[in-house]
């Protein structure tokens, strides 16, 4: 173990460019171990030709991702032979999955930290300095846990707060199990005073994440849910908006629905993967529910909370899945009219259940139902969103819009993003918007103290 006041008293290294892929959780672990960096003496910047640490946040859901990060990592080789004293570092899921592989395929690669190691990340850079050999930090036993510094955050008024860790579900196709280990629950106690400290730092909305958060309460002493979760931090004074990320359909509960109803700050959106509308596929993926039972509880919901927002994921071109398969897919998107899907071209992840099955379905027939769903969430997303022509819209305003520096973004309780006209002293509160344009992914409006054009 290096002796951390040793260390703290060696800063020769005082630049890191970090770059993350993939989920929120991933986003979070960055902002954490960005924070404990910038404790350390680190700045941060923007281009790895500026950085004297260079560290990629890395992804294993789909081979996209990973291929991207060894596409970075292979144009960092030229850097590193002008500069070998800088360090390369790949962290997160792919390091947790590949391990000393990655030093194998690049070996200008200095830091291979998994998924439970980054809380001792200043500790294992400063191993590297001294000693100039490569390091593996990916024990599976770690458990994570980060002192947070409320004031290093991207956002002043958001943030995300990690509630549990790691999944218990082992769906056929999915990697994160593996990565991220098992289901462990933070106790309310300690989510409470994070949340809290993070609302006394200026914080309006907090989003709880967790790789399967509907089965928060894991590994705690006694009967806890996430409903239990909510309600106690529903109390804090000047926490404006409570959201959650991601649902598993197989662990959401008619309780934590009606829970959600009944708390004014708990808002009326839900992402909760369906991955296929088959339930032949579903039953392949392991996923524990039927298109049947999901319908059942969007309905609930929505007779509940009339304005709630769903949010999908699904998958195209599973092993096995027919056209027949692919309609009832097409089906349920139609049927449930979701605000939003992320959409995914099967790709086998080794390690997993499904690797062991024929990845049978060609790549244009891929690419076709990719497009199709694309194209029909597309439609779906155009005509809902006319509907709120003329809506009131109460909106959390983040800052300037990407688009239109002139003018502001902000999201409604339904996770709309929401772009309109107003001063920059507006950041931070929350504002009502009349709505009076739409597209697809965006809505437009005026607040509703000013007149319409």
């Amino acid at each position: 173990m290096i002796n951390l006041a040793d260390y703290k008293n060696e800063r020769q290294y005082k630049t890191v460019f970090f770059e993350t892929f993939g989920c929120q959780m991933n986003k979070l672990d960055a902002e954490l171990s960005l924070g404990l960096l910038q404790e350390d003496g680190y700045r941060i910047v923007d281009k790895v030709d500026d950085a004297d640490v260079i560290l990629y946040n890395t992804c294993s859901v789909r081979q996209h991702a990973e291929d991207k990060v060894y596409s970075h990592l292979g144009a960092l080789k030229t850097l590193k032979k002008k500069h070998p004293d800088v360090i390369v570092g790949v962290l997160g899921c792919m390091a947790q999955k590949d391990a000393q592989s990655i030093f194998k395929r690049m070996p200008h690669v200095d830091l291979v930290c998994g998924t439970r190691m980054f809380s001792r990340l200043p500790e294992l850079l400063l191993k590297i300095r001294n000693h100039g050999n490569h390091v593996l930090a990916i024990d599976e036993d770690e458990i994570v846990d980060v002192k947070r510094i409320a004031a290093y955050r991207p956002n002043v008024y958001q943030a995300f707060v990690t509630v549990m860790r790691g999944c218990d579900n082992y769906c056929s196709y999915c990697i994160v199990p593996y990565v991220r280990g098992r289901e462990i629950s933070r106790t309310i106690d300690d989510v409470k005073q994070e949340v809290q400290e993070l609302v006394t730092n200026g914080c309006k909305e907090i989003t709880l994440l967790g790789q399967n958060i509907n089965s928060y309460g894991k590994s705690l002493q006694g009967n806890v849910t996430l409903g239990d979760l909510l309600t106690e931090l529903n109390g804090i004074e000047k926490l404006e908006r409570l959201r959650f990320v991601t649902s598993h359909p197989k662990d959401m509960s008619r309780d934590l629905i009606l829970t959600m109803s009944r708390l004014d700050k708990v808002c009326e959106h839900l992402h909760m993967p369906a991955q296929s509308g088959s339930d032949r596929i579903l039953r392949k993926m392991h996923r524990g529910y039927t298109a049947g039972y999901y319908r059942e509880l969007i309905h609930y919901a929505r007779e509940l909370m009339p304005d709630i927002n769903v949010a999908s994921d699904f998958i195209v071109g599973f092993p096995g899945e027919t056209e027949e398969d692919f309609q009832e897919t097409v089906r349920l998107m139609e049927d449930i009219r979701f605000q939003n899907c992320f959409i995914f071209k099967y790709s086998t992840r080794t390690g997993t259940k499904a690797a062991e099955l024929e990845d049978d379905v060609p790549d244009e027939v891929k690419k076709k139902r990719n497009a199709v769903l694309l194209d029909l969430q597309k439609k779906i997303s155009l005509e809902e969103n006319k509907k709120l022509l003329g809506r009131k819209l109460q909106v959390l305003v983040e800052g300037a819009s990407k688009s239109d520096q002139t003018k502001l973004s902000g999201r409604s309780r339904q996770n709309h993003i929401v772009v309109f006209n107003g001063q920059p002293d507006l950041v931070g509160t929350l504002a009502e918007v009349t709505i009076n344009e739409v597209t697809d992914l965006t809505l437009f409006g005026i607040l509703c103290n000013q007149e319409m054009p």
